[in-house]
């Protein structure tokens, strides 16, 4: 293995077990007869909590003012994949938001139980493994080939714990919308594997690491078409407006909770574009800048609106997504640093919250057998901790203080101001409240107006069991947490902002 000089080596290898204890995992859960339910569930459990720990060790070894990236790992496999691992700030906050919400999607499974449990924990560990090695990864064409993996096994988990009728149509529109997202990314792999050969006059080889892409020189002729092609390869996963047409009909037909948790909470979409995407066109990124930024504003009031009129929680959820995902584009294309500090912790906060949101929604369907507003009511005389659950992560997505989205929104908002004036800024910040406002509607409607269609299991919903106390508390307690506590997080990821924002200094 070989250390490149921009890396920190650890004395023990983190990374490379992070990747491939879910791996194993998956393969060892397997193995497991397939009606092992309580062992398929606890084995689990206990591979999760490994992981969770190997997550901790590394942030604890991680030192936030040392290299810009560490644990650096690096195996050549053959031209042009190859392996090349390392972890900044920005890297690790999304491993460990990852982790953690694969322990709860296990908690969450044990409740739901889905079977076979062994199937559904493999696929559920697989996803994690393919999430992690995308964070961890300093390749492109790497990230893209875990992308794709992520993106069959989510879609295998979704095609067979659905919970509608109509999950085949959803599944070919995911299936259009990512295949496009995965072909735009290949096209701009193939163009900057020209480029590398076209600029060393055909004695380069095509790599796709990091270090490689940034000292490779690209045409100005050829930014343009680079831009749109990582842009949108990278905006269609996250979903933005208007490219968000896959995503309320996986909410409404193809669901189930730990698939939308790996595709929606963890936002590789977003990291892709911190980690490739700006860097690598800082010129395009400020070319395209107000395009970008108007674009985002529409979105965020265009789902806004749209989630108020919906009578399903799911596709509520699927539009409120759209709408919050456009405040952090906004601040993500601010360009300055307060905007990328802000945009990643959100993106990090915003991902446990939605995630809580889902998995909160799947035990109100538990016990409801509805997702139908009409039908629910007066839940919180039988789940009061679901809904408090529930507000506690709408309250974050509003970014209330004392709430974990509360200093980022407060980051962004102050590089707006300085970049786009006061105007853009308070539209932002309406955009905001506007997407929030759903999201408190839909708790009174659920858990303290009364139903306005009675439901006949109204009268029958059963109180939580010991697993799901201990999964709605973990819940409430790490958003609390990382809300009244935001500085060990804000000094995780301020030296990758900095070195981000030194593109941009200019601008």
């Amino acid at each position: 293995m070989t250390v490149l000089p921009w890396t920190e080596a650890a004395a023990l290898p983190l990374l490379a077990p992070l990747q491939l204890l879910p791996l194993g995992s998956a393969l060892l859960l397997l193995l497991l007869p397939p009606r092992q339910q309580r062992l398929s569930y606890s084995l689990a459990t206990l591979l999760a909590l490994a992981e969770l720990g190997l997550a901790s060790e590394l942030y604890r070894r991680f030192d936030p003012s040392g290299a810009p990236f560490q644990f650096a790992e690096q195996w050549s496999l053959f031209a042009p994949i190859s392996y090349h691992a390392a972890v900044d700030g920005v890297a690790l906050l999304f491993i460990l938001l990852t982790v953690f919400l694969g322990l709860m999607a296990v908690l969450y499974g044990w409740v739901r139980n889905f079977t076979p449990p062994s199937h559904f924990l493999a696929l559920l560990f697989g996803c994690e493994s393919a999430v992690v090695s995308q964070f961890a990864s300093l390749d492109l064409l790497w990230f893209l080939l875990c992308s794709m993996v992520q993106f069959v096994l989510a879609s295998w988990m979704i095609h067979r714990w659905s919970s509608s009728l109509d999950e085949g149509m959803a599944l070919r529109r995911f299936a259009q919308f990512m295949g496009i997202g995965v072909l735009l990314l290949l096209i701009a792999l193939l163009l900057l594997g020209w480029n590398q050969t076209d600029r060393f006059a055909g004695r380069g080889s095509w790599h796709f690491d990091w270090v490689t892409l940034m000292a490779t020189p690209v045409p100005i002729t050829l930014q343009p078409v680079l831009f749109f092609l990582l842009f949108y390869g990278m905006a269609l996963r996250i979903p933005l407006f208007p490219l968000h047409g896959w995503l309320p009909l996986i909410a409404e037909h193809g669901t189930v909770v730990p698939a939308m948790v790996f595709l929606l909470g963890v936002k590789t979409g977003i990291y892709g574009l911190l980690r490739f995407v700006l860097p690598l066109l800082p010129q395009e990124a400020q070319r395209w800048q107000l395009f970008v930024v108007v674009s985002a504003v529409v979105g965020v009031f265009y789902a806004a609106l749209l989630a108020l009129k919906q009578h399903n929680l799911r596709r509520m959820m699927a539009y409120a997504i759209v709408s919050h995902t456009g405040i952090i584009t906004i601040g993500l294309f601010s360009l300055q640093l307060q905007s990328f500090q802000g945009a990643i912790l959100l993106s990090a906060h915003f991902g446990l919250a939605t995630a809580g949101l889902f998995f909160v929604i799947g035990l109100v369907n538990l016990r409801t057998h509805t997702v139908l507003l009409d039908r629910l009511g007066s839940l919180f005389d039988h789940l009061p901790l679901l809904g408090l659950a529930f507000f506690v992560a709408g309250l974050a997505i509003v970014a209330m203080p004392g709430t974990p989205g509360f200093n980022a929104v407060h980051l962004m908002l102050e590089a707006a101001i300085h970049r786009f004036g006061a105007l853009p800024t308070i539209a932002a910040a309406l955009g905001n409240v506007a997407s929030a406002a759903c999201l408190l509607w839909a708790f009174q409607r659920i858990f303290l107006s009364p139903p306005r269609i009675t439901s006949a299991t109204s009268q029958t919903i059963t109180r939580l069991h010991t697993v799901e106390i201990v999964f709605a508390l973990t819940l409430i307690f790490v958003q609390l947490i990382a809300g009244f506590f935001p500085e060990p997080w804000l000094r995780l990821v301020d030296n990758s902002a900095r070195l981000l924002s030194e593109y941009y200094i200019s601008y």
